[in-house]
C-alpha cells in the first residue's frame, strides 16, 4: 500500500466511532450505509481510474502551478460550479506516489463524475509549501485568484456564478472552508481579497476544519511538521496567521458548510467536536456526515458506495 503524505496513517484500516452529530444521517436518495468493514481505496486506485479529459486547461496566473482544469456538462448553461481543492498536507512533497502524478490528479475521478452529474468543475492547482511562493501567504492568494477567475471565464463557458461551492479533500478541505470565509477577512491581512466571489456552500471531505488545534498532531498525520512549515511557525509564534487562515475565526460566515468524514472522524474527533460546538454556538449552518467504513480516499471514487452521498451533499448546496 502506498504511504502518502495526505494524512498517511489514515490508509490503515480504522473502524469508526458513532456519529458525531445528528447531522451525520444520510441525505434523501443516498446509498445505504456500507458494512462496517473498512473500504480501502489508495491513491494508486484513484490514479488508475479512467476519466473523461478536461474540456479546458486554463491559467489564472503566471506561475506554472497557477492553473485549473475546467470540465463542462452537456447541454445548455448556465451551469452551477464546483471548485475542487486537492490535499497533500499543505505541501508539495509526496512519498510513494508516481513522480509524474500530483495530488490534483487524485480529484480527477470526482471532477469527472460531478460533471457527469450536471455540474461544471474547476479543479484548481496552486502553490503549496515547498513551491516557490507557496505556503503563507501564496497558497491562500492562489486559491483566491483561482476562485475569482471564474468571473473572467463565466460568460464564455456559461457558468452560473450565483451557484458556486468549494469542495476540498484532506488539507484541501480545510482550505475549501477557508474560501467560504474570505468575505470576512480583515483588509489588513496578507490574504485579504477585495470583493471575493461569494460561495453558496463548502464541503470538507475528510479534512480538519481548523489548523491551530490540529497542529500538535501534524507529524503523526503528515510525517513532517506540515502546518508549522505552511504557516511559518506554531500557533504561539504566528497567532495572526493561524487566525486569518481558519474558518473558525470568522463564525458565523453565513455560508452553509459540511464535513463529510471517513477515517478522520475516528482519529481527531475532539478537534472536530470543538469546531462543531463553536459553529453551533455562533448559529452557523454546519453539519457532519459520517461515512461508516470509509478510509481517507474511498469517498473520492465515484465507484464507491459513498459516491451518492458525496454527490447529493454537494447538490443540496447548489439548489437555486
Amino acid at each position: 500500500m502506498l504511504r502518502f503524505l495526505v494524512f498517511f496513517f489514515l490508509l490503515q484500516p480504522i473502524l469508526l466511532e458513532p456519529a458525531l452529530l445528528e447531522a451525520g444521517q444520510q441525505q434523501s436518495g443516498s446509498a445505504p450505509a456500507p458494512a462496517q468493514k473498512t473500504l480501502e481505496v489508495t491513491p494508486d486506485d484513484l490514479l488508475k481510474e479512467q476519466v473523461v479529459a478536461a474540456d479546458q486547461r486554463l491559467s489564472y496566473g503566471a506561475d506554472p502551478l497557477q492553473f485549473g482544469e475546467l470540465r463542462l456538462p452537456s447541454g445548455k448553461g448556465p451551469f452551477p460550479v464546483v471548485v475542487l481543492v486537492h490535499g497533500g498536507c499543505w505541501a508539495d512533497h509526496l512519498q510513494g506516489l508516481d513522480p509524474r502524478a500530483t495530488t490534483m490528479d487524485l480529484l480527477r475521478p470526482l471532477a469527472a463524475a460531478l460533471t457527469g452529474a450536471g455540474f461544471a468543475t474547476w479543479n484548481a492547482e496552486y502553490r503549496r509549501n515547498g513551491n516557490p511562493g507557496g505556503g503563507w501567504p501564496g497558497t491562500f492568494q492562489d486559491l483566491s485568484s483561482a476562485t475569482d477567475f471564474l468571473r473572467t471565464i463565466a460568460a464564455k463557458y456559461q457558468l452560473d456564478l450565483q451557484r458556486v461551492v468549494a469542495v476540498g479533500h484532506s488539507s484541501g478541505g480545510q482550505l475549501a472552508l477557508w474560501l467560504a470565509a474570505r468575505g470576512k477577512i480583515a483588509a489588513s491581512s496578507a490574504i485579504y481579497t477585495k470583493n471575493p466571489l461569494p460561495l453558496k456552500g463548502a464541503v470538507d471531505i475528510d479534512g480538519p476544519p481548523e489548523l491551530a488545534n490540529i497542529q500538535p498532531l501534524e507529524e503523526k498525520f503528515c510525517g513532517l511538521p506540515a502546518i508549522t512549515q505552511f504557516l511559518g511557525g506554531t500557533p504561539s509564534e504566528q497567532p495572526a496567521r493561524y487566525h486569518d487562515a481558519t474558518i473558525a475565526s470568522y463564525l458565523p460566515t453565513g455560508v452553509p458548510h459540511v464535513l463529510i468524514g471517513g477515517a478522520l472522524l475516528g482519529a481527531v474527533q475532539p478537534q472536530i467536536d470543538a469546531y462543531a460546538a463553536a459553529a453551533k454556538a455562533a448559529g452557523e449552518n454546519f453539519r457532519v456526515i459520517k461515512l461508516e467504513g470509509s478510509n481517507h480516499f474511498a469517498m473520492l471514487s465515484p465507484h464507491s458506495p459513498y459516491w451518492p452521498i458525496v454527490r447529493d451533499t454537494i447538490s443540496s448546496l447548489l439548489r437555486p
